[in-house]
C-alpha cells in the first residue's frame, strides 16, 4: 500500500521546499492564534490561498493545524479562521479539541478532519470513538511499537505516524513542564521545551546520582523511520509524517526529499505484487547511502527508531547534548598554529589574549571518512572537553578517505571528531528550489488529436495524485483550428510532441504522449501553443473547481455555537435551580453552597487513604496499580470501602489487561483518555473525565457528556474565571483539585536511566521506591516517580495550594476538590484534607479561610496560559 509523505511548513519558504521536494501533503497553521507552533512564521490568509494553489495544482494536498485546546471565548475566532482557511483551499484540519471538532463537524461536515497527536489516542478502541466523533484520521502517539499500530490499522481508520524528527519526552497533550514552570503551555502551541535543558537526577539529601555525561535526562533523540518505511506501509499506515513546522526551508527540503526517494524506492521495490517476504520486519527497508547522508546532514540530535521496536530505554536518548549533532564525518590528524602577537604602544611584541578567528593562524587536518564539500561547516568538538568546540568551514570538495585542511582559531586534539553540521549542497539546493517559478510540476498523459477536416485537440490527463471528488483523476482537453491538408510541408509527430510539450511556464510536465495524426496534415505551431495553453488552463480549472464551488457551499458561520451546547448551559441552569431548592447535593449547582462540597483525596496507599478519610475526606480515588498489584479490579482487603479507581492518562493495547478490569457497570472511574472514556460508556460505568482530557470550552464540555462522562475534573491551566464561566455549563458534577503537585509529564522512558544502573526489572529496582527528584538549574525540585511499567512521572517543583479560593470555586459551580495527595505520608495527607475542610468550614461560616501554603502556589487561577 502505498504511503502519504506529509511534510512539514512554518512559512512560505518551507512549503515552497517541501512541494519542490515531493511532498503528498503539506501541514501548515494560518495565523500564530491556534496552532501548536505559535512561534513560527505561519500564513497569512493570502499567502495560504496562494499556497493551497500551488499545492493543488502540483496534485499536494494541504492541511491546517489548529491542534490546541481553544477557550471558550476563542471559539467564534477558531470556527472563522476553519471556514477562511477551508475557503482559501484546507483540504483538512488538524484538531487536538474535542469542542472544536464537534462544531466543525455539526457547522461543516463536508469537511475532512484529522485528530491530532495532541489529543493523545494510542490504541484501537481510542482509534474507532474519534471514528465514530466523525475523524477521517488520527494522528497515533509517537511511542507506540509497529505491533500496536498494525493492531489499529485494522480499525479502517487512515493513520497518520511521526515518521522523522523532535521527539517529545512527554507523551503529547499530557505535557504541563513548560505551563507550570512559565506560563508558555504546550497545549497552547507556547512550549519552551523545559526537556531540552540540563537537570540532576538527586536522591533525598541531594546528592546528584546520575551517570556521567548525562546531564539532559528528559532529552531523546529525534526519530528517524527511513529503514523502516516498508514495514510501516506494510502495517497500514496511510501518512507519514516529518516534524518540523520550526525548521529552515534547506531542513525541509533534505528530508523530505530524502524520504520521498525512500518511499519511491520501496514502492518499485514492491511493484504490483505482494509485499516480499521480510518487509513487514523493521530494518528489511535497505537506505541508499545518499539517503542516509542526507538525513544525517541536516539538523538533528542522533537518530532512534526505538518505540517502533517498542524499546524505551538508553538508546533513545540524547543525555550528552540537546543541539545538533550533524554527521559524524572524519577526525583531526594534525594540527599546526600559533597565537597572533600583537606589538603594544612601545612596539614591544605581547601574545594576543583574544581567542577569536582574527586572533589565530591554525590549521587543522581532517581526515574524511564521508565526502565533504566546499562550503560545508564542520564541528570540532574535544571528547574530554566538549565545551571548548570550534567549527570549520571546509574551503574545497574532498571524498571519502581524503584529507581536509581547515583554518580555525587555536589548535584541536589530535582525534578530535569532526561533524559536518550544515550542508552546503542542501542550501543550495534548497535555493535553487525555491527560485522556481512552479516548484513542482504535475505529470500529465498527453494525447493530440490532429484528423484533416476536425478541430485539433490537446487531451491532459494528470498521472497520480489526489482524485476528484466523484472519483477519478483530474483531465481536461482543448479544442482550436480546424486540421487541414498540408500547403507544404507535413507535421510529423515528432513536431506535434515537441510543440505541445512546451508547456512553459505552466505547472504540468508531460510524461507520455498518445497522437493520432492523419497523413499530411499541415497547420502553424502558433495555433498548436495557444490550443496546448488552452488544454492547460483547463487542467487547471478542472484541479481548482471543488475548491472554487467551496465559495457557494460552505455553510456561513453559525452565529451562535452549537444547540448541543446552549442545551447544556440551559440544562446546568435549569438543574441548579431545581437543586437549590431540594438543597441534594448531587448536581455541581449545589456546590454554592461550600458546605456540600465533596472533599475527595488521590491516595497512593491504604494508609494514606484511611487518613484523610478520619481527616475529612468523602470520597477516595487511587491508582489501578496501588489497588491491585494484580489487575484483577479488586482492591486490596487493606484499602477502605468505595475508592475509585484511577485509570493512566495513557491506555496502549498491552495496558488493557490491567486497566479494563476496574471499569465495571454502575461504578466510577476516573478516566484519563478516550479509549477508557469509550470503554465506560460501552460498560454502563459512571466515568469521571480527569484533567489531562482538557475542558476549555463548553463544546468539549458537551461533547464529553454526550460521551458519558458522569463527571468531569478540570485542566490546572484554567483561570478562576474561566472555571465560573465553565462549571456553571455543566449537568455532572465538576470537580478539581486544590492541593497537592500536579503531574507535569508522563513519559515511556524510565528517567531513573539516567543513573546509568538500570536492571531492566522494575519490580527488583532499588531506585524506584525512593524520594528522588530533577534539579534544574535554578536549584528546583521536581520529584520523580517511576511505575512497575517503565513510565515516568515527573511532578510539578511547587505544590499547588487552592484553600483561599474554595469560596470563589464553590460559587463557580465545582462541588467536587481534591487534595492530590500521591506524593505524601499518611500525616501529610491528613494536615492537608484537613485544611481544606477547615477552608470550606471557615467559607460557610462567613469567615476567610487560612492564607495560602508559604510554599504552594496558586498555579494558573489568576493567571492564564495564553
Amino acid at each position: 500500500m502505498a504511503i502519504e509523505l506529509l511534510a512539514p511548513a512554518g512559512g512560505p519558504e518551507p512549503f515552497r521546499a517541501a512541494l519542490a521536494a515531493g511532498a503528498d501533503a503539506i501541514y501548515c497553521g494560518v495565523g500564530n492564534d491556534f496552532n501548536a507552533r505559535r512561534s513560527a512564521h505561519n500564513f497569512t490568509y493570502d499567502d495560504f490561498e496562494a499556497a493551497c494553489r500551488a499545492a493543488h495544482l502540483a496534485g499536494t494536498r494541504v492541511y491546517v493545524t489548529i491542534n490546541v485546546v481553544v477557550q471558550q471565548g476563542e471559539m467564534g475566532r477558531a470556527l472563522a479562521l476553519v471556514r477562511s482557511a477551508a475557503l482559501r483551499g484546507a483540504d483538512a484540519f488538524i484538531v487536538q479539541d474535542w469542542g472544536l471538532f464537534a462544531e466543525i463537524r455539526r457547522t461543516w461536515p463536508e469537511l475532512e478532519l484529522h485528530v491530532s497527536t495532541q489529543a493523545n489516542v494510542h490504541d484501537a478502541r481510542g482509534t474507532a470513538w474519534a471514528r465514530a466523533q466523525g475523524a477521517h484520521r488520527v494522528t497515533l502517539s509517537r511511542e507506540l511499537s509497529l505491533k500496536e499500530i498494525r493492531r489499529i490499522a485494522e480499525e479502517g481508520v487512515e493513520l497518520e505516524v511521526f515518521g522523522h524528527g523532535a521527539l517529545c519526552f512527554c507523551y503529547s497533550g499530557a505535557c504541563l513542564m513548560s505551563s507550570m514552570a512559565g506560563g508558555r503551555s504546550a497545549n497552547r502551541g507556547l512550549c519552551a521545551q523545559p526537556c531540552r535543558l540540563p537537570y540532576d537526577l538527586v536522591d533525598e539529601s541531594g546528592r546528584a546520582i546520575e551517570a556521567e555525561g548525562r546531564t539532559r535526562p528528559l532529552c531523546p533523540k529525534d526519530a528517524c523511520t527511513a529503514q523502516d518505511v516498508g514495514a510501516l506501509m506494510d502495517a497500514g499506515v496511510g501518512s507519514l509524517k516529518v516534524e518540523g513546522r520550526m525548521k529552515a526551508p534547506d531542513y525541509v527540503w533534505s528530508v523530505v526529499g530524502a524520504y520521498r526517494e525512500q518511499i519511491d524506492d520501496v514502492l518499485a521495490a514492491q511493484g504490483s505484487g505482494p509485499v516480499p517476504a521480510g518487509l513487514s520486519e523493521l530494518g528489511a527497508t535497505p537506505v541508499e547511502p545518499a539517503v542516509a547522508r542526507r538525513l544525517k546532514r541536516a539538523f538533528n540530535r542522533d537518530f532512534t527508531d526505538a518505540y517502533l521496536r517498542g524499546t524505551s530505554g538508553d538508546e533513545m536518548m540524547s543525555y550528552e547534548r540537546s543541539n545538533n549533532r550533524g554527521q559524524l564525518v572524519g577526525e583531526v590528524i594534525s594540527s599546526e598554529g600559533a597565537q597572533v602577537q600583537r606589538r603594544d604602544g612601545r612596539g614591544n611584541l605581547h601574545r594576543d589574549p583574544r581567542q577569536g578567528r582574527r586572533s589565530a593562524r591554525c590549521t587543522v587536518r581532517v581526515r574524511v571518512s564521508e565526502p565533504v564539500g566546499a562550503g560545508d561547516l564542520l564541528e570540532l568538538r574535544p571528547v574530554d572537553n566538549p565545551d571548548a568546540f570550534l567549527t570549520a568551514t571546509v574551503p574545497e570538495d574532498v571524498p571519502a578517505g581524503g584529507t581536509v585542511e581547515c583554518r580555525v582559531a587555536r589548535p584541536m586534539p589530535v582525534g578530535c571528531p569532526a561533524r559536518l553540521i550544515r550542508s552546503r549542497a542542501a542550501h543550495d539546493g534548497s535555493d535553487a528550489a525555491l527560485a522556481r517559478e512552479v516548484p513542482r510540476r504535475r505529470p500529465v498523459c498527453v494525447r493530440v488529436v490532429a484528423r484533416v477536416g476536425q478541430p485539433f485537440c490537446v487531451e491532459l490527463a494528470c498521472v497520480g495524485g489526489p482524485e476528484l471528488s466523484g472519483g477519478g483523476l483530474p483531465h481536461a482537453a482543448a479544442e482550436g483550428f480546424v486540421v487541414e491538408p498540408a500547403r507544404t510541408k507535413a507535421v510529423t509527430r515528432e513536431d506535434l510532441v515537441a510543440h505541445v510539450g512546451r508547456m512553459g511556464g505552466s505547472a504540468f510536465e508531460p510524461v507520455s504522449f498518445d497522437v493520432e495524426l492523419d497523413e499530411g496534415c499541415g497547420m502553424g505551431f502558433s495555433a498548436v501553443h495557444k490550443v496546448r495553453a488552452a488544454a492547460c488552463e483547463a487542467l487547471e480549472r478542472a484541479i481548482l473547481a471543488p475548491y472554487a464551488e467551496r465559495a457557494t457551499s460552505l455553510a456561513p458561520q453559525p452565529s451562535e455555537l452549537s444547540a448541543a451546547g446552549a442545551r447544556t448551559a440551559a440544562g446546568a441552569r435549569a438543574a441548579g435551580a431545581r437543586v437549590a431548592a431540594s438543597g441534594s447535593a448531587s448536581a455541581p449547582a449545589a456546590a454554592a453552597d461550600p458546605s456540600c462540597v465533596e472533599v475527595c483525596v488521590i491516595a497512593a496507599s491504604p494508609e494514606v487513604a484511611i487518613a484523610a478519610l478520619e481527616a475529612g475526606a468523602s470520597r477516595v480515588y487511587a491508582w489501578a496499580d496501588d489497588l491491585s498489584a494484580d489487575g484483577s479490579g479488586v482492591p486490596a482487603a487493606s484499602w477502605p470501602e468505595g475508592v475509585t479507581p484511577i485509570l493512566d492518562e495513557v491506555c496502549r493495547e498491552p495496558d488493557h489487561a490491567r486497566l479494563d478490569a476496574w471499569v465495571l457497570p454502575g461504578a466510577p472511574v476516573a478516566v484519563g483518555n478516550v479509549s477508557e472514556l469509550a470503554l465506560a460508556a460501552e460498560r454502563g460505568a459512571a466515568p469521571e473525565v480527569r484533567g489531562c482530557i482538557p475542558v476549555h470550552n463548553m463544546s468539549c464540555l458537551a461533547a464529553l457528556e454526550r460521551a458519558g462522562a458522569a463527571a468531569v475534573w478540570l485542566s490546572p491551566e484554567l483561570t478562576l474565571e474561566e472555571i465560573s464561566s465553565l462549571a456553571p455549563a455543566a449537568t455532572v458534577p465538576v470537580g478539581l483539585v486544590v492541593s497537592g503537585r500536579p503531574r507535569v509529564m508522563t513519559s515511556e522512558h524510565c528517567v531513573l536511566q539516567t543513573a546509568g544502573a538500570c536492571i531492566h526489572d522494575c519490580a527488583r529496582c532499588r531506585l524506584r521506591p525512593r524520594r528522588l527528584s530533577l534539579r534544574d538549574r535554578d536549584g528546583k525540585l521536581l520529584p520523580v516517580r517511576t511505575d512497575l511499567h517503565g513510565r515516568s512521572r515527573i511532578y510539578d517543583a511547587f505544590p499547588l495550594d487552592l484553600t483561599p479560593q474554595v469560596g470563589e470555586l464553590a460559587r463557580a459551580g465545582v462541588s467536587r476538590m481534591a487534595v492530590d495527595a500521591t506524593l505524601l505520608d499518611g500525616s501529610e495527607a491528613a494536615f492537608a484534607v484537613t485544611r481544606l475542610v477547615r477552608a470550606l468550614a471557615a467559607v460557610s461560616a462567613g469567615r476567610k479561610p487560612a492564607p495560602r501554603d508559604r510554599h504552594a502556589t496558586s498555579g494558573h487561577l489568576f493567571t492564564g496560559i495564553g
